[in-house]
């Protein structure tokens, strides 16, 4: 596993993104443990977050996009962060936009913030994870209806690994019905790997009890291979 992968899983533990214990799931799953990109809120945080996200693009994305588009609203923060990252540490300018929740009636109106799309524009999704696959359904036809672009993939933090709407994970049936692959910083098992034998400020974040219960929810609703 690269080292940044496991500076990652590190930093969402740190940063009190990736916690343990008993939660419910939008999908009405209970599940042992939760990721929630809504709680980085420093500046420092931030600024840590976009390095993964454009490693992990610059990894995966052999050329540069056109724009990065980050869904409303948690997409908001990671695609501006990417963007910057990407300068800063790569030296590729990139542009980014992003979608109003309601439509703008005023000014220079429309749904857009940030980059206007045009046709023919590479652009890339920067999400954070990927549960039932909503969030792609809605992006796809608000970038369609911008121009005639092509989405060359999506970038989350973690891939849970289970099943969306059938047997298939949730990140497989977005590639197979958009078409684009799907890449993320670290999977479920590279958190297992990690945390079960790598104490984060000094302690042990999956013990025996704790990596039964994700087993034990794995095996229910997992799925084999999502990458």
């Amino acid at each position: 596993m690269e080292q940044y992968k496991r500076e990652f899983i590190h930093f969402m533990v740190q940063s009190g993104v990736l916690t343990f214990g008993d939660f419910t799931a939008k999908s009405g799953r209970k599940t042992p443990y939760f990721i929630n990109t809504g709680n980085y809120k420093t500046g420092a945080q931030l600024a840590k977050l976009g390095e993964f996200y454009a490693k992990c693009l610059t990894e995966h994305v052999a050329k540069a996009p056109d724009a990065l588009y980050g869904p409303a609203y948690k997409g908001i923060p990671l695609a501006v962060s990417a963007a910057v990252a990407l300068y800063e540490k790569h030296g590729i300018d990139v542009n980014y936009c992003f979608n109003r929740k309601e439509a703008k009636d005023h000014g220079e109106g429309g749904t857009m913030v940030g980059y206007r799309l045009q046709d023919g524009d590479r652009v890339v999704i920067v999400e954070d994870v990927v549960t039932a696959g909503t969030a792609m359904r809605e992006s796809i036809p608000i970038l369609k209806q911008c121009a005639d672009v092509t989405v060359e993939a999506l970038i989350i933090s973690a891939d849970r690994m289970e099943k969306g709407q059938g047997e298939k994970s949730a990140v497989q049936e977005i590639r197979e019905e958009f078409g684009f692959p799907v890449y993320s910083i670290v999977n479920v098992r590279d958190i297992i790997e990690v945390l079960s034998v790598e104490p984060v400020d000094g302690k042990l974040i999956i013990d025996g009890p704790t990596r039964e219960k994700m087993e034990n929810y794995l095996k229910q609703y997992g799925i084999a291979e999502s990458r």
